[in-house]
Order: structure tokens, then C-alpha cells, then sequence
């Protein structure tokens, strides 16, 4: 007999929740491994167990009776004891508990080009993560995104948050570069699709639409009617810059590692489109809402309770006590996770139909 189980990571975070929200429309019942077991909404139907690494028995009996794991573990960048050799032996230590547990499939979310010989850590990480769920021996699926935006997405939020408030935004070297980002949503229709499917399969999960990097930070300016110049610099100046404003907000706004990756051409694919919403047409339908709070990285990931010990930071207790930024053109309070709060329900009548879960 089939189970009807499913175990996601992340299932309160951003992308392991669109899938997990997908999957439920599906009729599946879901389990989420989580860092975050803490941050469960009181009403939910996932089950919430702990992400230890360090217990594999643990993990094993968490993995006990499903029939798929939907994999979003990663880490964006090296912060504190946690690196992306860390990442990778933790992925293995993952994929190997459900293997012993008997999870019949492994839908693992990837990034677009990893490569073992990249000059990048994250590529690097990514490749020997892939290459561990290979040498497994699980039916599985890889799905290759570059950018997510939708729903609580960082960084074209962000973007939008500079433009409103800055009154010159740099883009390093000619801006020519191309991204491909995709909705959370049709990621989330490819890893159910994916799960649901039986062969082994690399997919590059990427949009409609592929702007180069200048034409994508105008077309936010404009609509969200921002005055801010858009200037070409040298690209050696993007990642001082952005570490200056990251001290500002306190978070990581981009690596240095992400901004050389994105002018080399990691975050652009030549196949053909695999989601369906169009990135350009979801900006302007969201123009009003789009980088109206800040999306912070470090308090979503790495700050205890999604509320920060420092008392001067953003969702920090002195913060909401006096209940106003302290940080010049923070314009409200921004949960780590809240893009803009009316983007949401748009979103959500993005969903598929209960049923439609087949691909």
C-alpha cells in the first residue's frame, strides 16, 4: 500500500512551504523536518520534527513511513559554525536516513549549474550534494532554480526596498548579465509533479522571462515608482557596497561569491521555460506593495525565535517596544519572512486545484 505521507524540509520557511502547501492541496498528509520547530503555526495540520543532524536515529524515525522527501536544506552563505562543507556533509547524513528509513523517493531542490570544479563554494556544495544523492541509489528527482521570487522572497523584495529609499542604485559592470527567476509556486508544481513521477531526472526549474540584470532592477524602479538613478559601476564595487549596506540593515544583502556568480552567467539557463508565471508581470501586478518591508535574511535563518537578540536590530525587543525603526527610510516593522503582507493572498489564488496534482 502506498503511503499518503510526506516529509518536507523547511515546511514553515519559503520554498519548503509552497511545496508543502501544494502538496496538501493534493490530498497528501505532510511532515516537515525543521531548525525551526518552534515557529509552527499553532493551527497546522504539519506535523513539525526536529532537523537534527547530529541524531540520525532521530532522523530516520522522522523519515519512517513516508513516501517522498522533498529536500530544500541548504545554506545561502557560510555564517558562524554553519559553511557549505557543513551543508554538504548534512545533506548526505539526510539522504542516507532516508534511504534507511525507506523513503521510496527523493525530490531534492538544487541551483542552476553546480559544478565540483567551480571557483564558488556554493556551486561547489551543490555539485557534491548532488553527486551524494546519485551515488545513493534512491529514485529521485533534482530541480535547478536560480532566483525564487514570489510570496516571501528576499531578494527582488530587497531590490525594490533600495530603489524607494536610495536615491542611486549601482549595478556592477554592463548589468548585461541574464537571470532566470521562477514563482515559489511553479517550483512547488515541479517538485509535486517531480515526487509523483517515477524516473530519475535533472530539471532546470526557471521562467518565462530572462532579463539581464540592469533591465530587471529598471523595471523594478519604474514600477514601483522610484527616483533612484540606475548606474553602471565597476563590478569590484558591488561587493564593498553591498557589505556597507548590509551593516546598515544588519544582514547579508549579497556576497561577493553570489554577485561574481550572477555576472558570470550562473543564474541564466538557455532551455526552455519550466514555470509559468512571468516575473515581469508579476512585478507589476505587486508594484504597490513590492519593497514596502524589509526581508531579512540573518533574523529568517539565524536569529533565535525569528526575533533578534539585538536589541538596536529590526524585529530586536527594543525595536517593537518603542514600535518604529530606528534605521533611517525603514518606512514599518518587517518580519523576516514578510515581503509585503497583501502579496500573499494574490499568490495564494495562484494555486493549483485540489486534484490537479498529476504531471
Amino acid at each position: 500500500m502506498t503511503s499518503d505521507l510526506d516529509v518536507v524540509t523547511g515546511a514553515f520557511s519559503y520554498s519548503g512551504a509552497a511545496i508543502a502547501r501544494d502538496l496538501q492541496a493534493c490530498g497528501r498528509r505532510v511532515r516537515t523536518l525543521t531548525g525551526h520547530p518552534d515557529r509552527a503555526p499553532a493551527d497546522t495540520a504539519i506535523e513539525a520534527r526536529p532537523l537534527d543532524f547530529a541524531d540520525p536515529a532521530g532522523l530516520r524515525s522522522s523519515l519512517r513511513g513516508a513516501r517522498t522527501l522533498y529536500n530544500t536544506y541548504w545554506v545561502r552563505f557560510a555564517h558562524g559554525s554553519i559553511s557549505h562543507e557543513i551543508a554538504v556533509a548534512n545533506s548526505r547524513a539526510l539522504f542516507l536516513a532516508a534511504a534507511e528509513a525507506g523513503v521510496q523517493r527523493i525530490v531534492h531542490t538544487s541551483i542552476t549549474h553546480p559544478d565540483a570544479d567551480s571557483p564558488y563554494p556554493y556551486f561547489r556544495g551543490k555539485a557534491a550534494v548532488e553527486q551524494a544523492l546519485a551515488d545513493l541509489g534512491v529514485p529521485h528527482a533534482v530541480l535547478r532554480p536560480s532566483i525564487l521570487f514570489g510570496g516571501s522572497g528576499v531578494l527582488i523584495n530587497n531590490i525594490a526596498w533600495l530603489l524607494r529609499r536610495l536615491p542611486v542604485f549601482a549595478v556592477g559592470g554592463t548589468g548585461g548579465y541574464r537571470v532566470r527567476p521562477i514563482h515559489v509556486d511553479d517550483l512547488a508544481r515541479l517538485a509535486t509533479a517531480a515526487g509523483a513521477a517515477a524516473e530519475t531526472s535533472v530539471i532546470d526549474a526557471v521562467g518565462p522571462d530572462r532579463p539581464t540584470f540592469l533591465d530587471l532592477v529598471t523595471q523594478i524602479r519604474d514600477a514601483v515608482g522610484s527616483r533612484s538613478q540606475v548606474i553602471r559601476v565597476p563590478g569590484s564595487l558591488i561587493p564593498p557596497a553591498a557589505a556597507l549596506l548590509g551593516a546598515a540593515v544588519r544582514d547579508t544583502l549579497l556576497t561577493a561569491e553570489e554577485y561574481h556568480a550572477m555576472a558570470d552567467g550562473l543564474a541564466d539557463t538557455d532551455g526552455p521555460a519550466t514555470g509559468e508565471t512571468s516575473l515581469i508581470e508579476w512585478i507589476i501586478e505587486h508594484s504597490g506593495t513590492l519593497g514596502r518591508s524589509y526581508a531579512n535574511e540573518l533574523t529568517r535563518h539565524f536569529r533565535s525565535g525569528g526575533k533578534s537578540k539585538d536589541r538596536f536590530l529590526p524585529n530586536g525587543p527594543w525595536y517593537h517596544a518603542r514600535g518604529r525603526p530606528i534605521v533611517p527610510g525603514w518606512s514599518e516593522p518587517g518580519r523576516a519572512d514578510a515581503q509585503a503582507p497583501s502579496q500573499a493572498p494574490s499568490d495564494a489564488r495562484r494555486r493549483r486545484p485540489r486534484g490537479a496534482c498529476r504531471p
